[in-house]
Parts: structure tokens; sequence; C-alpha cells
């Protein structure tokens, strides 16, 4: 079991002060963003991703995955892939299959479960294995039994199924979530951690209030965290957990700059501990 955290607000620093950052927290290793806005742009992988490799090793961590932007099998795909082989990262978060108007969704999974192929035989002929990160909203799997419906027939060592909590709950908020871990258990290969409180919005034209997710600290949130850590300790994954401290903007409880994300991942971090 590793714990490791998402580059993703902290992209402000450089990955080396990222690596001081995480040591300082007691994180095993970075989730590191390789794709367009990234820490590193697919374009530099090649010359950016062995100095971020160099850097964490140097400070007694692990870039354990990448987080990436990759949807299909073509060369900016493989030039990331082949990179992340030869520095010995086994595994990646694919980038993100939007959901188009109802009534589509059976040809979309078609689609999208072709697409998985062609990255899956790219990524297996490098021995790193893609991973399919379940995200709420319009995005395809927006949960784990969709998620499920388009793995099933690869092996687990083909793709692999990346578990969130926030997003799990958020569209199957009793037990939904379970029952996506519950399928997806032999394909478990990444687990994201963060929480979420439901917000008061506007209301609409006809009256009707709308509600919207915002993400919270991790101890304060409507997932059930001990609950979600708990399943997976019986489904026997022991892999990395990644803290997304996804503070900064409008999305968030507050506002917060990187100083205050190192804050609140530190508080994260204690809270999720006591977890195991």
């Amino acid at each position: 079991m590793k714990f490791a955290a998402f580059t993703k607000s902290f992209q402000d620093r450089s990955i080396a002060e990222v690596c001081d950052i995480f040591h300082g927290l007691g994180l095993d290793g970075l989730d590191l963003t390789v794709r367009p806005g990234g820490h590193i742009e697919p374009a530099d992988v090649e010359a950016k991703l062995p100095q971020a490799v160099k850097a964490a090793d140097e400070r007694g961590l692990k870039i354990f995955f990448l987080t990436t932007g990759i949807t299909d099998a073509d060369p900016a795909a493989e030039k990331i892939i082949a990179t992340a082989a030869k520095l010995g990262i086994d595994r990646f978060k694919l980038g993100y299959y939007p959901y188009r108007p109802v009534g589509t969704l059976a040809s979309q999974i078609d689609d999208v479960r072709k697409q998985l192929s062609k990255v899956a035989a790219l990524a297996s002929h490098y021995q790193v294995r893609p991973c399919v990160h379940i995200h709420s909203g319009a995005y395809i799997p927006s949960h784990g039994t969709l998620l499920y419906e388009l793995i099933k027939d690869f092996s687990p060592d083909e793709i692999g199924a990346y578990v969130d909590p926030f997003h799990m709950t958020a569209e199957g908020g009793v037990e939904g979530w379970r029952q996506g871990l519950d399928l997806l258990a032999p394909w478990i290969s990444l687990a994201a951690i963060k929480n979420f409180a439901w917000q008061r919005g506007h209301r609409d034209p006809l009256g009707q209030l709308r509600w919207t997710t915002k993400a919270v600290p991790l101890a304060d949130g409507v997932a059930p965290l001990p609950d979600f850590v708990a399943v997976l300790k019986k489904l026997r994954y022991d892999g990395v957990y990644s803290l997304h401290s996804e503070y900064k903007g409008g999305h968030s409880f507050e506002d917060l700059d990187t100083e205050g994300c190192i804050k609140q991942t530190a508080k994260d971090f204690e809270f999720f501990k006591k977890l195991f």
C-alpha cells in the first residue's frame, strides 16, 4: 500500500519542489500530470519525464503513474507510453470520453470500447497498463457498473479500473459505489481519494432547486471513505492511493492557493492514514 498525491494543484511549482513538498508530508510518491496543461506537456515527455523520475528518486519517492489525456492509440500516445515503460512506470490514467446526447449511449459504449481496445493493444506492447477513471457527470464511464460493461471482456492485465469515491458516490450514493467496486474487483489498479458535498445552486425557470458538487476536505464529505477503504481491503486491493487536493477554483469549498493546498493535503493525509 502506497500513498501519492495528484500534482494538478501544485503545477505552479517545479517537479523537484513538488517532490520536496510530498516528501515532507510523508507521502510515498507522485501521480504526475503528463497532458496538455499538465506538469509535463506531451511533446516534452521524452526530455522531461526522465528528469522528473530522477528528482523523485533523489528524494526517496516514486512516480507511481501518469495522469494523461490519452484516449486513442496515436503517435503522441505511443511516445508517452514508451517513455513511461523505459523509466519503469507501469501504468497511466487515460483521458476522458464525453457522453453525447441522450439516445446514443449504446453506440457510444461500443465506440469507446473500440478505442480502449486500440490503446490496450499499444500499451500491452510496452507492458504498461492503461487505467480508466470513473468520472461522474457527462462522461463514459460515470459510474462503476458502466466501467464494468466497458472492460469486462479485457483481462485485468490489459486494462485497469481507476476507482474514485467522490465520483462513484455522486452517481451511486447509497450502495451504487459499493456494487461498482464489487464488479470491478479484478481490474482495480488505482484509487483516487477525494470527497465532496452537495451545494445549493440556483432555481431553474420551473422553480426546481438545482444542486452542485463541491470538493471538500476528506473528513467532511458525503463519500463514506472508511467504508470505501474497508471494501477495497476486503477485495484485497493493496495498490496506490492518490490524494486529489483539488482545492483551487470555484468547484472547491474554498479557493485555496498552493500553500493552502499543501496544508489541507497534510490534514487530509493525517485523516486518511487512520483508515488503515
